[in-house]
């Protein structure tokens, strides 16, 4: 492999005016497509397999019209205080409303009148008007969400306090500051670790590249793939980090080629072939990962998985080819001012950062180890009280409308109005009135209305409010109940009741998926350093740092701890892909740091090295490199920790701390720990399996052999014409 991309690299230097214009050429192309194609029309959300999809199937086919699965809205008054909402002045607000609502989008199904829905609280001071519609959240158009916040703002002018909640005002969450922050933060690390605005740019121009022409293909596509409105924004997050992180790799490894002496196409051709290949597989895992969540059969996860593993790909190929065209054109400016001019050498051995951090650990290696797992382990300790579900609307910000909306639910009627359940009935009249009957004999509920059969009159509908919140332990067992206590004609369903079920299914898939991606993983990491304890090492450390990771998102966002510095106002459970998503991620990101800082020990260790000497050898190379990109990728992620949606901002602190947690604690010191104390058993590699398995020579070996060292000559190297 390192021959191949050794003469990659050396063609796209050589052609590089010809490599740039391709680029360029697909970067307007995705463009031009992203521009042009029509604006999404669905966006569906459907978990196959589950109680709560058959019951939506089972509305589609009885209740034709009826949008079982379409947004819903509500619109809360309430009075002021010591006046009632039934009072004739206020009455006749609500009725406005009503009217303005009914008449405003042909998108509405249903408009209910508070006072003939019995939608009035006891105490006369709040009430609620209930609007359903045929399509979804991500369906409704633009006009149909401002004639719903409309009739809600005239309403709030005539003395009324309105607020507009549910899943209607449901938007694609704003990006571009986020990913701002992110760039901002990894131009600064970049411009330390270099020391050249030319090098440092580098890499930030190819990620740029690399998700604008990715992100642009995801929405060009997102219509006719039905893609989700966070598909691009996971697909940004990765991208942009892996992007500058694999061309971050490449630009060090080229610098590092030019100190030993050689000329630039040289350099670019043996930066390619032996960073590169690290990239290759690197990006192999973050593939294999993403991809991977496919396992879980749930359509949204799976097209995300496979729009963020497309961008990846696009970051492998853009630092295997476009990187090495840019040199072509940067010539001598990659390297630092004092360099150019010859008052710096050119290549130094003297110990820095890195050197020093490797001796002292391979002087105290268990010590070490034991702090570093007893740290994460510490860390780990809240992800035992792990409670998962989806984030509604009592965990918005109380600026806004929803999340006063669900409050005023809460103390006008009780939380459970917020999560209603619907019980559909398979049968007739009679089977539908024993249902209600069964349901009022189980504990937890407040109210259950009558049912409401079809016009065929061999299916119902029950609506069950629960006691509890939505996402209560209480309201999941009042599910449990009722399914347990009615027969199989029976399905329960409901936002609340496919919350439910999505998280079930979450934990029901978590152990196969981890089984096949680090299975694939693990081979994969076998045949890149031809051995089976630095693999198995290599899981077990990522194990780790997701759990330490994990245990982090509790105490944050669970028990509200440092709550307030992460703009965190509301506590509640986890978002239940939460565990499944970052093992997926973080898995693929763990092993970059696995594949560039153990590469480089073990390219050392291939050429004579004691195993305590390659361990300082690849960190005095790697090290920086490496921590500088841990870096870019946490100011990376901490960029989506600001946004107001709850699912993106959980996840972009999830991965920030599962990278810090990864990269400054299980691959900075529990893996040189556990090297330093493996010592040559480290690379012991069964010489039958050593048989069968193909050299794809990672560490360059075949370069060595082919092209003489002093190729290039000792001297300086010359500035490249352009």
């Amino acid at each position: 492999m390192a021959t191949f991309l050794y003469k990659l690299g050396r063609a796209a230097f050589r052609r590089r005016r010809l490599v740039a214009l391709l680029w360029v050429a697909l970067l307007a192309l995705a463009g031009v497509g992203a521009a042009t194609a029509p604006t999404p029309t669905s966006s569906s959300f459907s978990i196959p397999g589950t109680e709560a999809q058959r019951a939506f199937d089972l509305l589609e086919e009885r209740f034709p019209g009826a949008g079982a699965d379409g947004a819903t809205a509500r619109v809360v008054f309430k009075a002021p205080a010591g006046e009632k909402m039934t009072d004739p002045a206020h009455k006749a607000v609500v009725e406005e409303t009503v009217a303005a609502l009914k008449s405003g989008s042909d998108q509405i199904v249903q408009v209910t009148d508070p006072y003939t829905a019995h939608a009035v609280s006891q105490n006369g001071s709040t009430a609620y008007v209930s609007v359903s519609y045929k399509v979804n959240g991500m369906e409704l158009t633009d006009e149909t969400r401002e004639a719903l916040k409309d009739a809600g703002h005239d309403a709030q002018g005539k003395g009324l306090t309105v607020e507009v909640g549910g899943d209607a005002l449901q938007s694609a969450p704003e990006q571009g500051a986020s990913e701002a922050i992110g760039i901002v933060i990894a131009a600064v690390v970049l411009v330390v670790t270099f020391g050249s605005l030319v090098a440092a740019g580098l890499p930030l121009l190819t990620a740029i590249i690399g998700v604008g022409i990715g992100v642009s293909t995801v929405s060009a596509l997102a219509n006719v793939l039905d893609l989700g409105t966070t598909t691009s924004i996971l697909a940004s997050m990765i991208g942009l980090a892996v992007g500058i992180d694999y061309a971050l790799f490449i630009v060090s490894r080229y610098r590092a080629e030019l100190a030993d002496g050689r000329d630039h196409e040289e350099a670019a051709g043996r930066a390619v072939g032996t960073a590169g290949s690290a990239v290759v597989f690197a990006g192999l895992t973050v593939v294999i990962a993403l991809v991977g969540l496919a396992v879980v059969n749930i359509p949204m996860l799976t097209k995300m998985g496979f729009a963020a593993a497309g961008t990846v790909v696009i970051a492998v190929l853009i630092a295997l080819t476009l990187i090495p065209a840019l040199l072509g054109f940067a010539g001598n400016k990659v390297v630092g001012r004092k360099q150019r001019k010859g008052t710096a050498p050119a290549k130094s051995d003297k110990p820095n950062g890195g050197t020093r951090w490797a001796r002292f650990v391979i002087r105290r290696p268990l010590m070490v180890l034991i702090v570093g797992v007893l740290g994460l382990g510490a860390i780990a300790v809240p992800a035992s009280s792990l409670e998962m579900g989806l984030p509604d609307d009592g965990v918005k910000p109380t600026s806004t409308s929803e999340r006063r909306a669900y409050d005023l639910l809460s103390d006008g009627f009780g939380p459970g109005f917020n999560g209603p359940l619907l019980v559909v009935v398979d049968g007739d009249k009679a089977t539908a009135d024993k249902t209600v009957s069964t349901i009022k004999g189980l504990d937890g509920w407040a109210a259950v209305t009558p049912a409401t059969p079809n016009k065929a009159g061999d299916a119902a509908m029950i609506t069950v409010i629960p006691k509890d919140r939505p996402s209560s332990t209480a309201t999941e067992s009042l599910v449990h109940d009722i399914r347990d206590a009615t027969g199989d004609d029976v399905l329960v369903t409901g936002a609340t009741a496919m919350n439910i079920d999505f998280s079930q299914k979450m934990n029901d898939a978590l152990v196969p998926y981890l089984a096949l991606v680090v299975g694939l993983a693990f081979v994969l990491l076998t045949l890149v350093f031809r051995s089976v304890l630095v693999p198995l090492k290599a899981a077990l450390g990522f194990l780790l740092s997701v759990v330490a990771a994990l245990g982090a998102v509790v105490a944050v966002f669970q028990w509200g701890w440092l709550g307030s510095l992460f703009g965190i106002e509301q506590t509640g459970p986890i978002m239940s892909m939460m565990p499944i998503f970052m093992v997926g991620v973080v898995f693929g990101l763990a092993m970059d740091y696995e594949v560039f800082l153990v590469t480089r020990m073990r390219e050392a260790y291939m050429h004579g090295e004691r195993p305590g000497e390659a361990i300082v050898t690849g960190f005095r190379h790697s090290a920086r490199v490496v921590t500088a990109a841990a870096v870019i990728m946490i100011g990376v992620f901490s960029g989506f920790i600001g946004m107001d949606d709850q699912m993106v901002r959980m996840i972009g602190f999830g991965l920030a701390a599962a990278v810090l947690f990864d990269a400054f604690v299980v691959r900075m010191a529990i893996v040189p720990a556990v090297l330093a104390l493996l010592g040559r058993k480290a690379w012991w590699l069964p010489k039958w399996l050593d048989r069968i398995l193909p050299n794809v020579d990672v560490e360059g070996e075949g370069l060595a052999k082919s092209a003489p060292a002093s190729e290039g000559g000792a001297a300086k190297p010359d500035l490249v014409k352009v």
